[in-house]
């Protein structure tokens, strides 16, 4: 048995839509990789020729990658799998199916045929006797692209054992990140970040392979984005950056860059300081995309949660769409389905995740309490039960203050739904008194608001006044947006947020069944009931925030279920009304449920054409944004809406104006129209609009 060397090169960094290509091994790049697996000399003419033929192949993918030629690099790395399989070489074969792998994951977004080419590698290596190339397979995938800590965590013990007994420090340093990531994952905090710690150490001291230590980076980042650990994110992140592992350059170091950058905006989100938030991220995103060809991965995600956030649900769809593949997306689209009222596609979302994590905790905690709310704004009361029963078992002994101060609110919620209103106020009490203010002002200030919905429910007024004001003593010293119902409870119990001149005056739009009534100055107007009076108060109940008119007119139109008419589907051009963009959020989830079923029985090749269809259809959707460089006809969704949502507003507006010019015309002054709208009042206007449901 003869070694091949690896040989000194380093490897080549190359970043597609937003996330590593960590074409990594014993020796750096996908060809060291390869060549430097075990292989059995054989004298057999046929097979020396096609392992020359292999051999020739990967040199040619070198070349590829360095003109960063992705279906060149897919072609050469087929033929080196064809050349070392026939050549009986399977350590080799599976070095470069998992390179293949790599390509299909990273530089194409195809995690579906990732995932079989890491299968097939494992196949190839499973039964040789213990080798290097056996972990190094093993922890093929990113480690935040595996979904299950408990899978993570055995593949990765097994590339630690491989690591230890043939002294391969690269492979010792992803192995520790991974697992210390699967134990934080699933629940045991400090023996995971004990791991991490160590594998850090390890990235900035003795190993030498650039990527490695990335993927490695990568892991860390991920277990302290979901442990909330920023305290210990901050403390490494200093030395990665002096270490070259973080920076502005293109490739590895510029996307770990863009990962600490959404971790660190975790905390400013939790701070309440969601301007700063807002800036760190598409700051971070215009740097990465300013330098690679793709758009940004992590700080798209971070900046699509705060979207939702922010009430901005179109802008948050367009920065998920075609991420549904990463469980890290999986959270943001389940809160944006919830928030839109799409309930039953909420629940199948966090279900499917649920599902897909095992016996994840972190992540598990934060989507059962999406499902309770599902369930409970559904009307079913013993479904949400159920699943609090789960939030509870997950939470218990957690350890992250943030995720067990939601949990409580979800479960409080329950409790409250279902009469047992003296039992939710003692466990928002307790959980309130737990917080730390200077650490998390942001859920103190809802779980407050919380507490005094369920008492003023209760009939104890006075007790949940007192508890508006706290809530609003605190967000008087944040920077957030507050939900209309919150905003509404807040102004309903004399506590609203802003303070008002001594000389303006409010002036009030108030819905009444098929009727709407604007008052101001003991003037009032009665309207009838139209598109453009709800697109306005839409406006009017979320000051300062802009809104796409797709979802103004999503809310307004109050899309519903129908019947799915998959021959319907398969060219929709660019037009997609309200109805047809439901049916294909429907559709692309169904499709992302069969595909995880599909990998998970082994049927690759149906798994893989699910896929394919699932992409046809999110690259359908994404028109009616006009996403992807396409240019946006005039028949567009969004430009169809953008005119017809502009003049239902201005002709709502002028019909205030006609009876009540001084409060109609503050409103043709503040509000703006066209594909984003807002009511944008500021602190000296004479008039001042508030909204009634």
């Amino acid at each position: 048995m003869t070694r091949v060397s690896p040989t000194a090169a380093g490897p080549r960094p190359f970043v597609q839509r937003g996330r590593l290509i960590p074409i990594v091994g014993p020796g750096g790049t996908i060809m060291d990789q390869v060549a430097g697996a075990k292989f059995v000399l054989r004298w057999d003419a046929g097979t020396m020729t096609s392992i020359a033929e292999a051999e020739g192949a990967l040199e040619l993918v070198e070349e590829a990658w360095s003109r960063h030629d992705v279906d060149a690099v897919v072609a050469h790395l087929s033929a080196a799998i064809r050349g070392f399989t026939a050549g009986s070489d399977k350590c080799r074969a599976a070095m470069a199916c998992v390179g293949l792998g790599q390509v299909m994951a990273s530089a194409m977004s195809n995690l579906t045929a990732s995932r079989a080419w890491f299968a097939r590698a494992w196949r190839l290596v499973e039964n040789e006797p213990p080798c290097l190339e056996q972990g190094w397979v093993a922890i093929a995938a990113m480690g935040c692209e595996v979904d299950d800590p408990e899978e993570l965590l055995v593949a990765a013990e097994l590339a630690l054992d491989r690591a230890r007994r043939f002294g391969d420090v690269n492979l010792e340093t992803k192995a520790l990140a991974d697992a210390g990531l699967a134990h934080v994952e699933a629940g045991r905090l400090s023996e995971g970040m004990a791991l991490l710690d160590e594998a850090m150490a390890l990235a900035c001291g003795p190993a030498d392979s650039t990527e490695a230590a990335a993927k490695s980076v990568c892991s860390f980042f991920t277990a302290c984005y979901h442990a909330a650990d920023f305290e210990r994110a901050g403390s490494w992140a200093e030395v990665l950056r002096r270490h070259g592992l973080i920076g502005a350059t293109a490739g590895p170091a510029l996307f770990l860059a863009s990962h600490c950058d959404s971790v660190q905006a975790a905390v400013l989100v939790e701070l309440g300081r969601w301007g700063e938030a807002e800036a760190a991220l598409t700051s971070a995103k215009a740097e990465f995309e300013a330098a690679m060809p793709t758009a940004s991965w992590h700080p798209d995600i971070a900046l699509a949660d705060l979207r939702i956030r922010q009430g901005r649900f179109a802008d948050a769809e367009a920065l998920l769409m075609g991420k549904d593949q990463s469980m890290e997306a999986a959270l943001p689209a389940a809160r944006l389905h919830l928030a839109r009222g799409d309930h039953d596609l909420a629940r199948s979302s966090a279900l499917r995740g649920l599902r897909v994590l095992g016996r994840d905790r972190l992540r598990a905690v934060a989507l059962l309490t999406v499902l309770v709310d599902a369930e409970l704004r559904s009307g079913d009361l013993d479904a949400a039960g159920r699943a609090c029963e789960e939030l509870t078992r997950r939470t218990g002994n957690l350890g992250v203050p943030s995720l067990e101060g939601r949990a409580a609110a979800a479960q409080a919620r329950v409790l409250d739904a279902a009469g047992e209103a003296g039992k939710a106020i003692g466990l928002l009490e307790s959980t309130v008194d737990a917080l730390n203010l200077r650490r998390l002002p942001w859920l103190r200030a809802t779980l407050l608001i919380e507490l005094a919905r369920v008492r003023d429910e209760a009939g104890d007024r006075a007790a949940a006044s007192l508890d508006a004001k706290a809530a609003t003593v605190i967000l008087d010293s944040l920077d957030v947006v507050l939900a209309p119902p919150d905003a509404a409870l807040l102004e309903r119990l004399g506590h609203g947020g802003r303070r008002l001149p001594a000389d303006q005056m409010t002036a009030e739009l108030t819905r009444q069944g098929k009727w709407w009534s604007a008052t101001w100055g003991g003037t009032s107007l009665r309207l009838q009931d139209t598109k453009g009076l709800r697109y306005l108060a839409e406006l009017i109940a979320r000051p300062g925030t802009e809104r796409h008119v797709l979802d103004l007119v999503d809310h307004v139109e109050g899309v519903r279920p129908g019947a799915v008419d998959r021959r319907a589907l398969g060219d929709a051009g660019a037009i997609l009304d309200g109805q047809a963009r439901f049916t294909y959020r429907h559709r692309i989830a169904d499709l992302r449920m069969e595909i995880d079923d599909a990998l998970s029985e082994g049927r690759l090749e149906g798994a893989e054409a699910l896929q394919a269809e699932h992409d046809q259809l999110v690259s359908q959707l994404a028109r009616a944004f006009g996403l992807g460089g396409r240019d946006r006809r005039v028949a567009s969704a969004a430009e169809r809406s953008r005119l017809n949502v502009t003049r239902a507003i201005r002709s709502a507006i002028a019909k205030i104006a006609d009876a009540m010019p001084e409060p109609g015309g503050a409103l043709g002054h503040r509000v703006r129209t066209g594909l984003y709208c807002a009511y944008d009042p500021v602190a000296d206007d004479d008039v001042r609009w508030i909204v009634h449901s």
